[in-house]
């Protein structure tokens, strides 16, 4: 067995995922199952979201699981061994209105995860994506002008 270890790392922050997936391979050597959970949503007009907001959806809910995903796939692929699982939304599948940058990097990871489920195939690795309807998330109340305390995380 081993001592849990607590690593931060905020998902959006594409920089610093590459450095983290090193960080857990050295400490344990590989990886068994990654289960790609977080994500950051929006509600709003699409008019009214800023492309600077849809651009940080994106990375938390479609590029940081990406990156993360293919930081640690080589140990899976050489180990020819690992489970890789995406906790997605129902938005993946289906947009509902005030929520398209969320529905959007929602569909997008699906795709990704679609896609490499089936090249794993021949190397035993497991892709699962987990479609849950609407969850409860943590919210702040937005101050006026403020669009950052706006998004759930």
């Amino acid at each position: 067995t081993y001592a849990p270890k607590l690593i931060l790392l905020d998902i959006s922050d594409i920089s610093c995922i590459r450095d983290v997936a090193k960080e857990i391979l050295n400490c344990y050597g590989c990886v068994d199952i990654l289960i790609n959970n977080a994500s950051m949503k929006v509600k709003g007009a699409v008019q009214s979201i800023s492309l600077e907001l849809d651009k940080k959806i994106m990375d938390a809910n479609y590029f940081g699981p990406i990156t993360l995903t293919k930081a640690i796939l080589p140990n899976m692929i050489s180990r020819r061994t690992g489970q890789i699982v995406l906790i997605n939304s129902i938005q993946g599948k289906i947009g509902i209105p005030f929520r398209a940058a969320y529905a959007a990097s929602k569909h997008a990871a699906v795709g990704f995860f679609d896609c490499l489920r089936a090249e794993m195939e021949e190397f035993d690795i497991s892709v699962s994506t987990v479609n849950p309807t609407f969850i409860c998330s943590y919210h702040r109340q937005p101050a006026p002008g403020n669009w950052e305390a706006s998004v759930w995380k």
